[in-house]
């Protein structure tokens, strides 16, 4: 099964998923032109999809039903590897905006359309430049759009959570937004970080409760965080916590 499962993706899922990849950006960049709340989101959420349905990864989704629909969040999910983008791009049905390594604005074509639709690049080069990063997502955050940001700062190389860290945190303290853990599963077994080959598995992916603001300072922030932290991890398979 595996021999044929390679066969099929060296054939047909790779070539595919590259041209979709190629396509979703350009229409990305060309229709933020004109309007960045729309095809800053859409297309990519469609290519979410269509990237899990090409490699025939089964997903599952639980807790859509807990978030309100005009409600800004900001999302806390674990990173288990690259999978999880078309994850939370495909399944979420949230419109909302990553916030991201500085360094992904040099993917080709995918780097261009993150910028023309308003995703945050995070610039940590300066305190003037964090501070702008934050202006940003705060200006971003209107309409019900909310942002999404794996906290670990990075996929995990071992498939185990790390560590979270306050950025995310204090930007929902600094905006009184709700967060919002997410749990993912099957994204380190599918890609894992350094892995050259898809492997199937199958994937899932729990919204958790809300956790509303508990005040406004040091205290918030870090009771929001291990509150976060907790809650993602009950849902992680018992290995990867």
């Amino acid at each position: 099964m595996r021999i044929l499962y390679d066969i099929y993706q060296i054939c047909f899922a790779l070539p595919v998923a590259l041209i979709l990849t190629i396509l979703v950006s350009v229409t990305t960049t060309v229709g933020s032109i004109f309007n960045a709340h729309f095809w800053g989101y859409w297309p990519a959420h469609l290519w979410g999809r269509l990237i899990c349905t090409v490699f025939l990864l089964p997903v599952k989704v639980e807790g859509r039903e807990k978030l309100s629909p005009a409600q800004s969040y900001i999302f806390v999910p674990n990173h288990q590897g690259a999978f999880d983008i078309f994850l939370v791009y495909g399944y979420l049905n949230r419109n909302f905006k990553w916030m991201m390594k500085k360094s992904l604005r040099k993917i080709p074509f995918v780097g261009k359309a993150c910028e023309s639709g308003g995703h945050i690049f995070v610039d940590r080069s300066s305190p003037s430049k964090v501070r702008a990063t934050m202006e940003q997502a705060e200006a971003s955050l209107v309409d019900g759009v909310s942002l999404v940001v794996f906290p670990e700062g990075a996929r995990t190389h071992t498939g185990k959570m790390g560590p979270f860290k306050r950025g995310a945190f204090q930007l929902a303290d600094d905006l009184q937004l709700p967060v919002v853990p997410v749990s993912i599963n099957g994204a380190f077994r599918v890609l894992p970080r350094g892995g050259k080959w898809i492997h199937w598995a199958r994937l899932s992916m729990t919204i958790h409760d809300p956790i509303p603001p508990y005040g406004q300072g040091a205290e918030n922030i870090r009771l929001t965080l291990e509150e976060a932290r907790e809650a993602v991890a009950s849902a992680v398979k018992e290995e990867q916590q």
